[in-house]
């Protein structure tokens, strides 16, 4: 019976999204006042932390069509970078460094590995080095032979989830005492080497963790070089997610003189929860990207491109038995919902949010909502002679927006793209569907868009030629 019941409720639901139904919401746009650059390519990507092949080599040029500035990539030990004293090894990084590059973004790279050389024993709480002196010379070598080859890299991230060791998935668990000692040797080979580099971390797990207000205390004191603070979250609460932002803002708020950029460079939905309705992480995404940019972030790293499955002999080098076991049982044996694609190569649909994203370039619009759960981007590029408005209803309901088009400069004509998260094709005009074609007359118009649960939608309107 409540089997019977339950579906009845289902068709229903799915029956009044189809036909449109639901609460009315009043958007407008300006396409006649700017806000600014809208550098959506600052919303980037992360890759890492499970194997040293290039994970998403078959996938460059449509990573490169998301347009990212910048990719997150971890070093971990598997790269075997120091395999005997005073011997590099550079090959097996380069690959991945090169893959990046070919994307068109530049790789933002996390020190996150622990040579034998260095770490004769595994012990996740054995977290500095048998000599600084040989820790920094392999530390500014690194930097050097990145200089050396272009790569153009900015920004050097120190550790990742030191907070929380191996069940983050790599080898530290540090102290605030001995993650500051630690990052001022870091920075100060990576600076030797680079002067222009951008230095910065902890890369949290936890926000709240202690490491990030005593780094700060630290650095502001003793004037050790901070450039930027990153942390992580998993939740599929995209008010959470902006609560973290509002609360490391807080925190740096009491440290002026440090003027740091803020990078949230893993997130996602809840790994340990996630939502399988195969149009919520779409939608999902367009809200946390509003909420990033609402809350003053610099950058963020959606963590991440592809799915992998880990090779635990490569894990056990640096990891003990019990967090090679964890990391076993994680990539390998559960449900992942994370990459853009998966295991098997193929596209998620999370990725066409992306795909519509990238799309927003040139000038950021005033565009405002009277719902909560209704939200939206528009921009302006001057080259192209577009306008793009893109919209998105985070929430189970559906919405008939109302949408004002207000400061068109002449007459406008284009089309209406609906992201189709349940199409099972990968091709992107189905999953990008193209709908009606769309006009705006010159001052205001008004349109009906009608969004279904978790519905996301782009406009498109360009000036005649």
């Amino acid at each position: 019976m409540l089997r019977s019941v339950a579906c009845c409720a289902a068709v229903a639901f799915f029956a009044a999204a189809a036909a449109g139904e639901g609460r009315s919401v009043q958007v407008k746009v300006r396409l006649d006042q700017s806000l600014g650059p809208m550098e959506m390519d600052r919303f980037a990507l992360g890759q890492g932390g499970l194997s040293e092949e290039p994970i998403f080599a078959s996938r460059i040029p449509e990573v490169r069509a998301l347009r990212p500035r910048v990719i997150r990539l971890f070093l971990q030990e598997y790269f075997n970078l120091l395999p005997a004293p005073g011997r590099y090894h550079w090959t097996t990084l380069d690959a991945a460094v090169e893959t990046i590059l070919k994307t068109g973004a530049k790789p933002l790279m996390c020190i996150a590995f622990k040579p034998p050389v260095l770490f004769p024993k595994i012990d996740q709480d054995v977290v500095e080095p048998t000599s600084y002196e040989a820790w920094e010379q392999l530390i500014y070598n690194l930097v050097k032979h990145y200089q050396e080859r272009g790569a153009g890299i900015r920004y050097w991230e120190v550790a990742n989830e030191p907070d929380i060791g191996e069940s983050g998935g790599c080898p530290y668990r540090f102290q605030p005492e001995s993650y500051n000692r630690y990052y001022t040797h870091t920075v100060r080979a990576i600076l030797r080497a680079d002067p222009k580099a951008r230095v910065g971390g902890p890369a949290l797990a936890n926000s709240n963790s202690p490491l990030l207000p005593a780094l700060l205390d630290y650095c502001e004191r003793t004037k050790v070089p901070l450039h930027f603070v990153s942390w992580h979250i998993y939740t599929s609460d995209p008010l959470r997610l902006r609560g973290t932002i509002d609360h490391t803002r807080a925190l740096l708020a009491k440290h002026p003189s440090l003027r740091l950029e803020t990078f949230l460079d893993e997130w996602n939905m809840s790994f340990s929860n996630p939502v399988v309705d195969p149009r919520f992480q779409p939608c999902y995404l367009a809200e946390v990207a509003w909420q990033m940019r609402e809350g003053g972030l610099d950058y963020s790293c959606y963590y991440h491109i592809r799915d992998y499955h880990i090779e635990p002999a490569a894990f056990a080098r640096f990891m003990s038995p019990h967090g090679v076991a964890l990391m076993t049982k994680w990539w390998n044996q559960m449900s992942q919902f994370d990459g853009l694609f998966d295991y098997q190569d193929h596209v998620r649909p999370a990725y066409f949010t992306f795909r519509l994203l990238s799309r927003l370039t040139g000038e950021r619009l005033a565009l405002e909502s009277a719902d909560s759960s209704v939200h939206g981007f528009a921009s302006h590029d001057a080259a192209l002679g577009r306008y793009n408005i893109l919209l998105w209803n985070f929430s189970p309901s559906p919405a008939a927006v109302q949408l004002k088009v207000a400061g068109a400069p002449s007459k406008l004509a284009g089309r209406q793209l609906v992201l189709d998260a349940v199409h099972p094709s990968d091709d992107e005009n189905n999953r990008l569907r193209p709908e009606r074609a769309l006009a705006a007359d010159p001052g205001s118009t008004e349109m009906k868009v009608d969004l279904e649960p978790y519905g996301v939608t782009l406009l498109f309107l360009d000036l005649g030629r």
